[in-house]
């Protein structure tokens, strides 16, 4: 039996795609990956702001509730700055600063995925440490916010750093500030 290679996406040549191509695919880019976490971080907040009606809330303890309002709060931020590329959109429709617009973007989507991460790890933290107890609780929530800075931060970080011969733009980083 004979391994496949494993399959690396063709680096094409920077001049092989125009400067407003590149733009546009990367702003088209961008929006479809903001839909995905956008979805999410919605049905975490409802979830979220529907908690503090229910019935068990009121015997919830302060570390729990210190959790609640943490979640609360980055997922609140994580909705703001995951919808903001749309409004930014709009106020500068219609001006050529679609290149501004995916800078923009990208810091907001950035920093939102930071707050889902803090949201999540948060909320799951709370909803362990009410079900199991506080030393419980919060292992469980230190080890879902390694798990999340692993494959959402360490992960591809590490992989750029290897193989910064796959940038297609090699003075993107320059560009989006990190």
């Amino acid at each position: 039996m004979t391994e496949e290679p494993t399959a690396v996406p063709p680096v094409h040549p920077p001049d092989a795609e125009t400067e407003a191509a590149r733009i546009t695919r990367n702003w088209n880019e961008l929006l479809q990956e903001l839909r995905v976490s956008q979805t999410g971080v919605q049905i975490l907040f409802a979830f979220l702001l529907g908690v503090a009606f229910t019935d068990r809330f009121s015997s919830a303890t302060d570390p729990q509730l210190v959790l609640y309002f943490i979640s609360l709060l980055s997922t609140g931020g994580a909705t703001a700055l995951l919808i903001a590329p749309v409004s930014y959109h709009r106020i500068l429709f219609g001006h050529r600063r679609r290149p501004e617009l995916v800078r923009a973007a990208n810091r907001f989507a950035i920093a939102g995925l930071a707050l889902i991460a803090i949201g999540v790890v948060s909320v799951v933290a709370m909803i362990a440490d009410f079900v199991l107890g506080e030393p419980q609780g919060w292992v469980i929530g230190l080890g879902i916010g390694c798990w999340f800075a692993l494959w959402w931060y360490v992960v591809p970080i590490v992989r750029r750093r290897r193989h910064p011969e796959l940038a297609t733009v090699p003075t993107e980083r320059h560009h989006h500030g990190f």
